[in-house]
């Protein structure tokens, strides 16, 4: 079954998100480890990917039988994000690129200060509680097997994807330290949501 929402189909991945304001040393010199290095203005940190709404409602109407209507589910979505407090910007550090995304996104995996894993962990106690009002059971089984939700595993590693891993696992590697500053939390393709009445 297919959400009835008529632009769903066209709606791109929403996330909340960090955005990287700055990185204390030149990516350019992950080249050497990464294929098709991201530029810099591109990097951010995720700290829930909620993916297409249409297919986030599609795997939601699947899973209660129906007992939220797709529309619904699209609704209540929107707004919880658009509830949601803003985690303030905040520094952290690398030393580490690690592959994630099933083995071919290198990725600078990040120690970040505890109010951010506490904001996220914010993020997920909320989705939860939002999944369960639309009638969810099993709530940890729905989110690690949503297609739309997308998580592989049930453990949040704070990390910035920098770029294609030049083959598929491969064995984390010890850089330098690597100091950088994050944004103010923020809604990737927050102008994307559907209006809320």
């Amino acid at each position: 079954m297919r959400a009835s929402h008529p632009t769903a189909e066209r709606l791109p991945r929403i996330t909340v998100e960090v955005p990287v304001l700055d990185v204390e040393a030149p990516l350019e010199s992950l080249g050497r480890y990464v294929d098709s290095v991201r530029k810099p203005e591109g990097l951010h940190m995720t700290l829930l990917h909620v993916g297409i709404l249409d297919r986030l409602a599609t795997d939601v109407v699947a899973w209660t039988g129906g007992i939220a209507s797709a529309d619904v589910v699209i609704r209540e979505v929107s707004s919880w994000l658009r509830g949601l407090p803003v985690l303030d910007g905040f520094l952290g550090k690398s030393a580490k690129l690690v592959t994630l995304g099933g083995g071919r996104v290198s990725s600078l995996e990040v120690e970040v200060p505890q109010a951010v894993h506490d904001y996220q962990t914010l993020l997920v106690q909320g989705l939860h509680v939002l999944l369960d009002d639309l009638g969810l059971d099993n709530i940890d089984d729905f989110i690690l097997s949503s297609p739309a939700l997308g998580y592989r595993s049930p453990r949040w590693i704070p990390h910035v994807a920098v770029g294609r891993a030049r083959t598929k696992h491969q064995e984390p590697l010890v850089l330098e330290t690597v100091a950088l500053e994050f944004g103010s939390s923020r809604i990737r393709n927050e102008a994307s949501l559907p209006s809320v009445v």
